[in-house]
């Protein structure tokens, strides 16, 4: 079966499904209801994302003791969260890292072109045509 996407695009579902299920008990009608999406449409679209196959808009049948529960639901968008939680957490030290990296990389620059400088051999002395001097 294939379902009506109403104007938003695949990736927006699916994250709005994903926040629907991060929301606490008791709240997530009201949620729904300020975002102006009716159950009915996040019954389709959570099939949608869970089930069947968003990109190409299609729900399987009804199998029964296939179909996740709400408890499972919840505990696989948990578990997403943190994965993200984590993995941002990783990221920001890899961004601190690459900035030292950086820094040390801009020094050492800095540090060669003085040695260069140092080294550069002086211009020589003017020779004299005393011949009475050596």
């Amino acid at each position: 079966m294939t379902v009506a996407i109403q104007g938003y695009t695949r990736e927006e579902i699916r994250e709005f499904v994903h926040e629907y299920y991060l929301q606490p008990h008791g709240t997530k009608t009201a949620w729904l209801a300020a975002r102006q999406v009716p159950e009915r449409t996040l019954r389709r679209w959570r099939k949608l994302v869970y089930e069947g196959d968003l990109d190409r808009n299609l729900i399987p049948r009804d199998h029964g003791d296939m179909a996740r529960t709400p408890g499972e639901r919840s505990a696989l968008e948990k578990a997403r969260a943190r994965e993200i939680a984590e993995h941002q957490s990783e990221v920001e030290k890899l961004k601190k890292r690459i900035a030292e990296l950086e820094g040390t990389n801009s020094a050492l620059g800095k540090a060669i072109g003085l040695l260069h400088e140092l080294s550069v051999p002086e211009p020589d002395t003017t020779q004299t045509n005393d011949p009475n001097g050596s």
